[in-house]
């Protein structure tokens, strides 16, 4: 690793959306290795993920050392899941949460039981733990750190209660955290409370509490108030990365030509949820892009005297509206669910942006694998000119962008 540019992994958030990623590493992995890449190596120094992405990035960065192995059981798990792994979709679950969350939003002031001890959230993720803790070998992750099998590992949460975004990462190498404006890094060791905190999707999952900086604090998903996702794999040492979004980049703009319903509740918190998980990670891309086309004309001299360096980067996301594949999958959620979010609006067409984070269910995350293997191998010629520039000799000096 020391021979070489240092590639980064970004993973980032939307729920359900991350069966994509899936399908677009598997791909890139194929590619790799019909390159002549050992199914066991690992492509990435530096994995950093959010919400979903991190769960993923996590499960990677565990099969560091057999890379070709842990993916392959990170894809089982997509192709096969159902909602029951990650939130109680049976009726009592529903009722207890869900119910009585939307019922203390209509009559909360009727109901004062409720007011010391109110609802969390609109569903009940505790199925989740035991999911991470399958899918999980913390152990192993320690190890592939020290035998230099990974860079680092980080994942993003977003404190309720500091109102800062927090980056927790993990690493054997002297990497000094970093603060920035509403956002900052701590070194942690990685756990299960981490990524439960990153994927606390709001309102939807409840808050984790998490201890930083000597203190509890509750945290939400990390996509929120995410003002720079790709900013933590080049503090954390990234010379070049590799995005893989979960939507907007890509995908077809929503036809408006036909007559403007007024929006459900479901159509807006889908339209809320697309700005929280998908909004930043397109902005900071652009951003990047425009750093780098501003410091191509710039000379040598130039360049040594500004802290900005060129990143190179590939970003990968879907060519096609997630959303409009979700409003296809709806049924195939849990009745129980299926009628809670038919309240709301979100089992209509319009309304399934916000069922496309929660549809945890093998039909659509199976789909959403196949689109991420298609789009990665429309992006062949360049997925395999970024990893071949990374195996060059890194002996110029290592350009870095400012994060």
């Amino acid at each position: 690793m020391q021979n070489r540019k240092k590639i980064g992994l970004i993973l980032t958030g939307g729920g359900a959306r991350a069966a994509y990623q899936v399908g677009v590493l598997q791909t890139v992995s194929a590619i790799l290795c019909e390159a002549g890449w050992a199914p066991e190596r690992n492509p990435y120094d530096i994995i950093c993920g959010t919400s979903a992405g991190a769960i993923n990035a996590t499960a990677l960065a565990c099969s560091a050392d057999d890379f070709g192995k842990g993916l392959g059981k990170v894809a089982h798990v997509w192709e096969n899941f159902t909602a029951e792994q990650v939130y109680r979709a049976d009726s009592l679950g529903v009722l207890r949460s869900g119910a009585r969350w939307l019922s203390l939003l209509s009559f909360g002031w009727l109901m004062r039981k409720w007011h010391a001890h109110p609802p969390a959230s609109l569903l009940d993720n505790t199925p989740l733990v035991s999911l991470l803790n399958r899918m999980l070998n913390l152990p192993r992750l320690d190890a592939a750190l020290m035998d230099g099998k990974l860079h680092a590992l980080a994942v993003t949460a977003s404190s309720y209660t500091a109102g800062q975004h927090i980056t927790f990462y993990q690493s054997e190498a002297d990497i000094e955290p970093w603060i920035r404006t509403q956002r900052s890094a701590v070194r942690s060791q990685i756990g299960i409370e981490h990524l439960l905190a990153s994927s606390a999707i709001p309102l939807i999952f409840p808050a984790t509490p998490v201890f930083c900086a000597g203190r509890r604090e509750y945290f939400g998903d990390g996509s929120m108030r995410q003002l720079a996702p790709i900013s933590p794999a080049i503090h954390l040492g990234a010379d070049k990365v590799l995005v893989i979004g979960a939507g907007r980049l890509l995908e077809p703009a929503i036809d408006s030509s036909a007559h403007a319903q007024y929006p459900s509740l479901a159509q807006i918190a889908g339209h809320a949820m697309s700005s929280i998980f998908l909004d930043s990670i397109a902005g900071d891309v652009e951003r990047l892009n425009r750093i780098n086309q501003t410091l191509s004309f710039l000379t040598p001299e130039q360049l040594a005297r500004t802290p900005l360096r060129p990143i190179e980067m590939l970003s990968i996301s879907p060519s096609e509206r997630l959303d409009t594949i979700a409003s296809r999958h709806i049924g195939s959620l849990p009745r129980p669910v299926r009628m809670l979010l038919a309240g709301i609006g979100a089992t209509e067409v319009r309304g399934a942006a916000l069922a496309s984070y929660l549809l945890f269910e093998k039909s659509y995350t199976s789909e959403l694998i196949e689109l991420g293997r298609k789009d990665a191998l429309a992006h062949k010629t360049e997925i395999l000119a970024f990893f071949a520039q990374g195996e060059e000799n890194a002996a110029a000096p290592v350009l870095r962008a400012a994060g």
